[in-house]
């Protein structure tokens, strides 16, 4: 009877937990959709399915927070579990999945892939991706095969006396950054960070918005972070280090209300900067990644991420925040146009540098007699050795002056200390980031030197790998070049010319 009991306890049991089990895996999704999208990588029609979740997890504005899938890529995948292991557990975290199914299409490659995230980005910031008007504008991401999101990971602890932004915020948020990670990887990959050029800030509506589409990728069509996959590489976005709105913060007891107007000060922004590095490298080592990092930045993005390049330790920038112990160095740093040294601010006149000749002064004194706080506060001063960070510096020439001008000093110090730099110039106009091929391609290539990314081009994609006995003739050429080469198996070869600056001068 009472071996009776026991098992009749242990067969409800089980009965109960198969009944919970069926009901957790219905419940999952609710409905799914499907259709065509036009891949400008692929140049025709692939096929979406969307698939919303049975318990959406939505943003402030109630809109849904999405993931976008590329799958069946022209790309080894680094992550080992299957596409439907991984897309059920994205809807398992409440996130609305658009599959989009490249079916193995030759092109679903970098750099044209780019070109999809962009057409991606731009069209859930206008809120119309496949049909789609309640995708989250600051919350929604693509995401390459076998890759996972771990969101909203605390990297530091805000101070509300550094901008004094609102006099109701007296106990500091948690700043947080995003990490895009391989899932059960078969071999671990390097990460690239951004700090966001989008600021978050105090109150339930403005909290992390480091993704703001508008404010940032969809706003630039900048591509970069989220195609590094491609690359064999992660990426993370962090909140911009000035927790407060870019137009405004104050110094403690300040009359001036907007003395931080359009930029951060030290040592709060450096000391973010190097907590974020050290809690995207101690959490990496669980999340597939190598412990190798980049950093990439555009604008005040690019301000921010340079303070992470120099080798000069400053005591006021270290030991706060999380992880202390742990190695805040970068390997390679891309930077577009920033401002990198605020003594050098005076050596353009132009509307745009205005509110920095004004604000600074009114929050560190004038230049001349506060020479050494002002030269603190920029990464040019960082940089003491060789041992800095490689740069590949990016700008166009109709850019502020005041930009460039940032670039061609800073480039200029890296240079004489042995530091490996490069530029690439005139890919766009005006304030922009690099969008098309030769451009990408030639930022990729840098990071790859220094963050040896494992290899994710098949034989079929990767033909390049297997040439033999390559010549150009005559080299140097001016006007006309003979191009001659060998490769072990017949196939379609697509060659492209590219100058220095990453322009492309032909095609075939």
């Amino acid at each position: 009877m009472k071996i009776s009991t026991v098992s009749g306890f242990y067969f409800n049991a089980l009965r109960t937990i198969i009944v919970c089990f069926l009901l957790m895996s219905l419940s999952v999704t609710t409905n799914a959709a499907t259709g065509n999208w036009a891949s400008a990588a692929t140049g025709g029609n692939i096929v979406y399915t969307t698939t919303d979740p049975s318990t959406p997890v939505k943003d402030y504005a109630g809109k849904y927070l999405t993931v976008v899938y590329l799958e069946n890529l022209g790309i080894k995948k680094i992550g080992q579990n299957t596409n439907a292991t991984d897309v059920s557990w994205l809807l398992s975290k409440g996130y609305r999945v658009i599959e989009l199914n490249y079916a193995n299409h030759t092109n679903a490659v970098s750099p044209a892939l780019n070109a999809d995230i962009i057409a991606i980005n731009d069209a859930i910031a206008a809120g119309s991706f496949c049909g789609l008007t309640t995708c989250s504008v600051y919350k929604s991401y693509v995401l390459f095969e076998g890759y996972r999101i771990a969101r909203d990971v605390s990297y530091f602890k805000d101070e509300p006396t550094i901008y004094n932004y609102s006099t109701t915020y007296t106990v500091g948020d948690s700043l947080h950054m995003d990490i895009v990670y391989p899932a059960n990887a078969s071999v671990s990959v390097p990460v690239v960070l951004s700090f966001s050029y989008s600021n978050s800030y105090p109150g339930d509506a403005n909290k992390d918005q480091r993704f703001n589409m508008g404010n940032t990728l969809a706003g630039f069509n900048d591509s970069f972070l989220e195609g590094s996959p491609a690359n064999g590489i992660a990426w993370a976005i962090a909140d911009h280090p000035k927790y407060c709105p870019w137009g405004n913060g104050k110094p403690l007891n300040a009359t001036n209300n907007k003395a931080y107007a359009s930029y951060e000060t030290n040592p709060d922004a450096a000391q973010k900067v190097k907590s974020a590095i050290r809690t995207l490298r101690a959490l990496g080592s669980g999340l597939g990644l190598s412990g190798k990092i980049g950093i990439y930045g555009f604008s005040r993005g690019s301000t921010a991420g340079s303070m992470a390049v120099g080798d000069r330790t400053v005591a006021a920038f270290e030991n706060t925040g999380l992880y202390i112990g742990t190695s805040d160095d970068v390997q390679v740093a891309a930077l577009g146009s920033g401002v990198f040294d605020y003594t050098q601010i005076y050596n353009t006149a132009e509307s745009d540098i205005g509110a920095l000749t004004t604000n600074c002064p009114s929050a560190w004194g004038t230049l001349a007699a506060n020479y050494d706080l002002w030269q603190s506060q920029g990464s040019y001063y960082l940089a003491q050795t060789s041992t800095s960070a490689p740069v590949i510096f990016f700008y166009n020439t109709d850019d502020a002056l005041y930009y460039q001008d940032q670039i061609k000093h800073f480039k200029a110090k890296l240079d004489s200390l042995g530091v490996p730099t490069a530029a690439i110039t005139n890919y766009g106009t005006g304030h922009a980031v690099p969008q098309t091929s030769g451009p990408l391609t030639s930022v990729y290539s840098f990071f790859k030197q220094y963050l040896t990314p494992p290899s994710v081009a098949t034989a079929l994609n990767d033909v390049s790998l297997s040439f033999t006995e390559l010549q150009l003739f005559p080299n140097p050429a001016t006007d006309k070049v003979k191009l001659t080469f060998s490769i072990p198996t017949a196939g379609k070869v697509n060659i492209a010319l590219y100058n220095l600056s990453g322009i492309e001068l032909s095609k075939t």
